[in-house]
């Protein structure tokens, strides 16, 4: 993985009723760290769709969690020409850290809608937003297994 790039699991207590899950604590040192949470943001993606690239230059960290589908989230370092990918999903609860100086997006996998739900360490600044972006088939996105422009559409058996 990417420098400051972490995953760990969410417990998740089932019962006759559904299941309860904390999604997020700000005692959660060793995964948190010193980062503050100012704003949550919730997304719904449709099948197949790709919300990429973007990234953040002023220190802002983002975590996300998919509560409902799947999605495919991709973090590419430029300087080291690393991408490492993640599949976040409802039927595991996980959380991803993602250090915003990385490109990063991701794909709805599968045949239903995603749920995302985000924390970002920045407020969202609607005069002078933290994105700088490219498209989503940019070809200076570097696949390291193929040494060739990143494939979101490439089998993953292949």
């Amino acid at each position: 993985m990417l420098e400051g790039v972490k995953v760990t699991d969410i417990k998740k207590l089932p019962d006759e009723r559904g299941f309860f899950a904390e999604v997020f604590r700000q005692d959660w040192k060793d995964f948190v760290g010193n980062d503050k949470i100012v704003q949550v943001n919730l997304s719904m993606v449709y099948p197949g769709i790709i919300k990429a690239w973007h990234r953040h230059k002023r220190g802002q960290v983002d975590y996300f969690i998919v509560p409902k589908g799947a999605i495919k989230l991709c973090i590419y370092d430029e300087s080291k020409k690393q991408l490492d990918d993640i599949t976040l999903s409802g039927e595991r609860l996980q959380i991803a850290r993602v250090p915003g100086h990385y490109w990063h997006g991701n794909k709805t996998l599968g045949f239903e809608p995603s749920l995302i739900i985000y924390f970002v360490t920045n407020l969202y600044n609607y005069k002078n937003p933290d994105e700088e972006r490219k498209t989503w088939n940019d070809p200076s996105i570097i696949d390291g297994k193929t040494g060739k422009p990143f494939d979101w559409n490439m089998s993953p058996h292949k």
